[in-house]
């Protein structure tokens, strides 16, 4: 029985923060059109009449930006009642979505808890190293906004998890931002790796992440992590709980951590159709929801030559010892990726550093929580 998930941008690139970090600003400038507006409410339309016609088990829809809730809370109240329109079969229904917490308030929050949307929370750590790279359009620091949008859903008991960008601040100060997210009780997390531009090479940005920093960085907080873990004071942090069920036999949850990519669907503003958030470019379209339908879409030679390209694997992995939890990591990291020809990923010795170093107390960790 299908499942679909969905990515959705209702507000393009348009963006009430100027991160310096930002992939999909960079990402977005390399398109004919840089910003596609707010999707139109026929859009979304299409969007959730063609998902429940499609999936028979459950239905995803994830909101991303740029900034989500720049589209307005009526725009998500709409897609709460298409859904509930179109869902004729009665199937499971996900709501997500990834904010930086500029826009929320109480009726937000009231909305996000009556809809049951699982909120991802934009938070770079303590105020210094949060204020240095995510700034808002008048370069002012957003650490405080931010910090009260996370109390104003622990308020509506709003169910939420924090995302941080890792930068080389962040990698340089995780044992402060650790025990900041603990003593906030922010219980879930997520460590992205930054990513420079797509056309550049990386590491060459102030807040860019060498291979070292983040080896130290992954080490250091699996240490951290593995305390708590030990001592019934548990946090959730999504790389590391996907590890341990992938030591366990299990499949990773992470699409990142797959080793192969698959075509999802993201889907900008105006309707087109792309199989990556990371490769939001003319290049890589695939089609538009208001003239295809899925299984088109994702049979295209465009999509099929994404996929194929991630198959892909650099000789030095293939005697790994590591591979099988590493699967030569984000194809975002390996780039430039073609057919023929695979980079090793740039992060490909903070993550044998880290797997040297963690590697025996992730099976212990497997054994106890996965027996």
């Amino acid at each position: 029985m299908p499942a679909i998930s969905l990515l959705i941008k209702p507000a393009s690139s348009s963006c009430n923060m100027r991160c310096e970090y930002c992939f999909y600003s960079d990402v977005a400038s390399s398109r004919e059109i840089a910003n596609y507006g707010i999707m139109d409410y026929e859009t979304l339309e299409v969007i959730v009449k063609k998902a429940f016609a499609y999936a028979d088990s459950v239905a995803s829809f994830g909101f991303q930006g740029g900034e989500p809730t720049m589209a307005g809370i009526d725009f998500f109240k709409k897609v709460i009642e298409l859904q509930q329109k179109y869902n004729t079969k009665r199937i499971k229904v996900n709501n997500a979505i990834q904010t930086n917490g500029l826009n929320i308030d109480d009726e937000w929050a009231e909305f996000f808890f009556k809809n049951k949307f699982l909120v991802g929370l934009s938070l770079d750590g303590n105020k210094i190293v949060h204020d240095r790279y995510r700034l808002d359009n008048k370069k002012q620091g957003t650490f405080d906004r931010v910090l009260a949008a996370a109390k104003i859903m622990d308020k509506h008991k709003v169910e939420y998890n924090i995302l941080t960008t890792v930068t080389i601040d962040v990698a340089n100060n995780i044992e402060k931002i650790y025990y900041f997210f603990k003593k906030n009780k922010f219980n879930y997390l997520q460590f992205i790796p930054c990513l420079d531009e797509l056309k550049s090479e990386q590491g060459g940005n102030n807040y860019s992440l060498t291979p070292q920093a983040y080896g130290d960085f992954l080490k250091r907080l699996f240490k951290m992590w593995y305390v708590d873990i030990n001592t019934n004071k548990p946090m959730s942090i999504r790389y590391f709980d996907n590890l341990v069920t992938m030591v366990g036999g299990y499949p990773p949850e992470s699409c990142g951590m797959a080793g192969i990519c698959s075509c999802y669907y993201m889907i900008e503003a105006d309707g087109s159709i792309y199989p990556c958030d990371f490769y939001v470019t003319d290049e890589w379209r695939i089609g538009n929801i208001k003239t295809d339908e899925w299984e088109q879409m994702s049979s295209t030679d465009t999509a099929k030559r994404f996929v194929e390209i991630s198959r892909q694997v650099a000789d030095e992995c293939k005697t790994c010892e590591h591979y099988q939890l590493c699967r030569g990591g984000c194809r975002r990291n390996r780039e430039p990726i073609s057919l023929g020809h695979n980079n090793l990923n740039y992060l490909c010795p903070s993550f044998k550093a880290f797997f040297d170093y963690a590697k025996e107390d992730l099976t212990k960790v497997a054994h106890k929580f996965l027996r």
